[in-house]
């Protein structure tokens, strides 16, 4: 009973500290982007969308960025869409908890939602590492309350029997989800 309650408060306290470091990271990152953008206003040496090439001439085109994550990168289309939303999510449950009027609980369960959030980012990045350590050309990993997608890209050909096994024992062991919680997918 001892040893288990020992690991459980052990995991507990690395979750809490992880989105610890995500949230402070994310803060101050957006701090620094706040500075630096105000920094650029106040001495008129920066334009938005100006560019400086690596040869060194300047660039008065600003840039597409839905021209860079469309077209035939669904992967980086698919990880910055996914990493948006869970943007967005962690945003809301940060301002439910720092309410002043919030309750204890209502606080409890944002700290709770944002861990759970870092938690999928982790898993889905440690899987795909994996798959693509795997030899596999590229892989996105979706994850959700009780199942996961993973879409795989190959060099050539479809996905095998062989190959979906491997997938779905790395996506068992990262999550501990059953197969039937598991979908894999090839991309086209």
């Amino acid at each position: 009973m001892n040893a288990r309650w020992k690991r459980n408060a052990v995991v507990a306290t690395m979750a809490v500290l992880v989105c610890a470091a995500v949230g402070l990271n994310w803060k101050f990152t957006g701090d620094q982007a706040k500075d630096a953008a105000k920094q650029t206003q106040e001495t008129g040496t920066k334009i938005l969308g100006e560019a400086a090439l690596v040869s060194g001439e300047e660039s008065d085109a600003p840039v597409d960025e839905t021209a860079v994550y469309t077209g035939s990168d669904y992967f980086a289309s698919a990880r910055l869409t996914r990493q948006q939303a869970r943007d967005n999510a962690i945003t809301l449950l940060q301002e439910a908890a720092e309410q002043k009027d919030a309750e204890q609980s209502v606080a409890n369960e944002a700290s709770t939602g944002i861990q759970v959030l870092a938690s999928y980012t982790l898993k889905e990045a440690q899987i795909e590492n994996l798959v693509t350590a795997k030899g596999y050309q590229d892989c996105v990993a979706f994850m959700g309350e009780d199942s996961i997608s993973v879409v795989v890209s190959k060099d050539e050909g479809d996905l095998t029997a062989e190959d979906v096994a491997k997938i779905t024992d790395i996506a068992k062991t990262e999550t501990g989800f059953p197969a039937s919680g598991i979908k894999i997918m090839a991309a086209n």
